[in-house]
């Protein structure tokens, strides 16, 4: 047993490994509830608190509060950090990726039409950003790079639903997922943000794909909407552990905590955020941390 597995273990005592408990009170947060992403404070924020046009910010000690209602006609999803703690938001009715100051001044960031409705985000180390883009009615999707001056560009078209999409932590690869196919695909991923060589990572044979977030060793943790749980997978495909949730209807997933291994979830059906410990910190928590200590 390695020192890192031992430390984790001797932290966490109180709280058994991977055992989801509830972190907010059920019915906070509407049935849209999405975004799960962690400020360089440690702050939780997720979509549709209290209504749907709205984006909430939950404390580390888990008290709840409105952080910012959105513009007419946007409506949030994805949320995403970068290192100066600019949010960037995946708003799908307007078709747009908005940016919001710590603040909570709002603006847009990208804005194009040929979006059917921008889903989540994924960001490199460098703010390159990219987005998943599904047609729900049709089940197809497309997959966005946003680069650092706004402008758009389209990846690939004719995918399947499109949905959770995460950067490797060495920046090399790019992974998206299809719920409704069930499918994970990862790409080869330059420093330009330029995506080469797709291949199938793994296949599902039922629930559904949401979320997707990478920790430090480059396992991802996936949302199954529907299957009430979280599966950890390898960068090689192999699934490594099936977390269990309270609720059945998983959306999104991030980490924080003061060691970056704590996992939230929102969790559609139950209104709330559910947390687990894990065994690495998030790769984007990581980021955040480096970027904090730097200041």
């Amino acid at each position: 047993m390695g020192t890192t597995w031992l430390c984790f273990l001797s932290s966490s005592l109180a709280i058994r490994p991977y055992q989801s408990r509830a972190f907010t009170k059920e019915g906070t947060f509407t049935p849209q509830i999405e975004g799960a992403a962690v400020d360089k404070n440690g702050n939780l924020y997720a979509v549709s608190f209290g209504q749907k046009e709205t984006i909430g910010r939950v404390t580390p000690d888990g008290v709840s509060s409105l952080f910012v209602n959105m513009p007419k006609g946007s409506t949030a999803n994805g949320i995403r950090f970068n290192r100066r703690d600019e949010m960037f938001v995946a708003d799908y009715t307007g078709h747009k990726v908005l940016k919001i100051t710590p603040e909570g001044k709002i603006s847009v960031f990208a804005d194009e039409p040929k979006m059917n409705q921008p889903n989540d985000l994924a960001i490199m180390d460098n703010d390159i950003l990219f987005a998943s883009d599904p047609n729900w009615k049709e089940g197809t999707g497309q997959l966005w790079r946003i680069n650092k001056d706004g402008k758009t560009e389209l990846l690939e078209k004719n995918m399947g639903t499109t949905n959770g999409i995460e950067v490797s932590p060495d920046q090399t690869r790019l992974y998206v997922n299809e719920t409704k196919q069930l499918r994970v695909w990862v790409y080869d991923l330059n420093s330009k943000g330029e995506v080469s060589h797709k291949r199938l990572l793994h296949q599902f044979s039922d629930g559904g794909l949401d979320g997707m977030r990478s920790d430090i060793m480059g396992n991802l943790y996936i949302t199954r909407w529907g299957k009430g749980e979280v599966v950890k997978m390898s960068p090689e495909g192999k699934i490594l552990k099936t977390i269990r949730l309270i609720g059945q209807q998983p959306t999104n997933i991030d980490f924080g905590g003061q060691d970056g291994r704590t996992g939230f979830v929102t969790i559609a059906d139950k209104g709330n955020i559910e947390t687990f410990q894990v065994e690495h910190p998030g790769r984007s928590w990581k980021m955040r941390h480096r970027a904090k200590n730097a200041n």
